[in-house]
């Protein structure tokens, strides 16, 4: 009798053992998956703090090329235009020549 009392103890230990187990793994894959969403989260933030930044000196970039361009066409323009009143003047000059040579 006092065996199979001691065999029902032992029996009702472990199955007290074996709950423990199962609750304590639950919570250790529980807390596993919040560290990983954690982590993912944190990764996430990164990730965007980093195209933000990629994209703000992207941006600081083209306005500096920008402007070069916009100073390279200015002076493109004004060569143009200087170029334009040379030639302006020059037919002016012939189309008054000929009318005071009629």
């Amino acid at each position: 009798m006092e065996l199979i009392k001691q065999i029902k103890d032992a029996e009702a230990q472990a199955k007290d053992i074996l709950e423990q187990a199962k609750a304590e793994a639950a919570k250790m894959i529980e807390e596993s998956r919040a560290s990983q969403a954690r982590q993912l989260e944190h990764a996430e933030e990164q990730r965007k703090k980093a195209i933000a930044e990629a994209v703000a000196q992207a941006e600081e970039a083209c306005k500096e090329d920008v402007a070069e361009l916009k100073a390279q066409a200015d002076e493109q323009t004004q060569q143009l235009e200087g170029k334009a009143r040379e030639k302006m003047e020059t037919c002016v000059d012939k189309v008054m020549r000929h009318i005071l040579s009629l």
